[in-house]
């Protein structure tokens, strides 16, 4: 399948079709840089439009590097609240200070720097190459990996995996426009070659694409192993209708994040639990999780009582915002 006029015909789509995304904006070369930093930090694991008003909120508050690097934890909490992930944020803050003080202030361009910093792995270095730095590079996000699945119509697992993907990648072929142009294909992802129902009357490179030709759209993946776990999380609650809460120093997931005092449970007493019962995904994992109402706190305490009206002035991960709105 040859790549020939294949960049040309994506250009084309794109420059009449990308979305008007806030990290898309024309600015100085600098802040394109910070933003695709930040964006790409965001966008791990998130969709873009859950992301546009936390990056909006975000870079108005936190708007360049220096900024980035002395913000207070609680600022910077307060501007992800919601987005999950936490580390991400806390990633983020420590990248900033090593590009201040290793990188003189400036983005490294190459994929050894890049990866270097906290939470930047192999995608996010690449992402970062192609938009801000202009390397023909085509990152593999899961929406080229749609793309390019249907292609080649690929349905055999040693087919999608991701070594084959990346060889099969050479299909875009390169352009001058290497910014524009990793994110165009991505955009072709995400607005045309959908996981259902794509619409492919709309697509600049139907002509290319054997399941096109087939009429047979759907796509394979490699089953992801996701874990169920089982939880009780006790509420306490005081005279005053004050919820107990606590800084998460138990659990991997939203480390130092307030949550509610909870314990991994077997699954049987998760089954004969009477109470409420709420499920959670969180990554990898099936969070099953026993409500426990609670009168008296254990002896040992190193949590805080926390005000239904005072909410507002505490960053609480949704996950804890889940399991209140729950209970209330």
């Amino acid at each position: 399948m040859t790549s020939r006029n294949i960049p040309n015909k994506i250009l084309k789509w794109y420059d009449n079709n990308k979305r008007n995304l806030p990290w898309r904006k024309k600015v100085s070369k600098s802040q394109k840089e910070y933003f695709t930093l930040v964006s790409e930090f965001m966008l791990q694991q998130t969709q873009v439009n859950t992301v546009i008003p936390y990056f909006e909120n975000f870079t108005s508050k936190i708007p360049d590097l220096k900024s980035l690097s002395r913000v207070s934890d609680v600022k910077l909490m307060k501007c992800w609240e919601g987005l999950g992930y936490y580390s991400r944020a806390r990633n983020l803050k420590k990248s900033a200070k090593l590009i201040l003080n290793k990188f003189s202030g400036k983005i490294p361009n190459n994929e050894e720097g890049l990866k270097s910093l906290p939470g930047v792995g192999d995608y996010t270095s690449k992402a970062i190459m192609a938009i801000a730095f202009n390397n023909k590079i085509i990152p593999l996000d899961g929406n080229v990996e749609r793309v390019l699945k249907r292609v080649f119509y690929l349905k055999k697992e040693k087919e999608i995996s991701k070594e084959n993907l990346h060889k099969k990648k050479s299909f875009f072929g390169e352009t001058n426009r290497a910014s524009d142009y990793a994110q165009a294909v991505m955009e072709i992802g995400a607005l045309i070659c959908k996981p259902t129902k794509p619409y492919c009357d709309q697509c600049p490179i139907s002509s290319n694409c054997k399941s096109f030709k087939k009429k047979d759209f759907e796509i394979v993946k490699i089953n992801k192993f996701n874990k169920q776990k089982f939880f009780e999380a006790n509420i306490f609650q005081n005279k005053k209708n004050n919820y107990y809460l606590l800084k998460n120093r138990k659990f991997n997931f939203l480390k130092d994040m307030h949550i509610f005092p909870m314990n991994e449970i077997p699954k049987m007493k998760f089954k004969n639990h009477i109470g409420k019962r709420i499920n959670i995904k969180m990554s990898n994992m099936d969070m099953r999780i026993a409500i426990t109402m609670k009168n008296k706190l254990p002896e040992k305490t190193n949590g805080f009582f926390v005000d239904i009206k005072d909410l507002s002035n505490l960053t609480l991960p949704s996950f804890t915002k889940k399991i209140l709105n729950t209970i209330r």
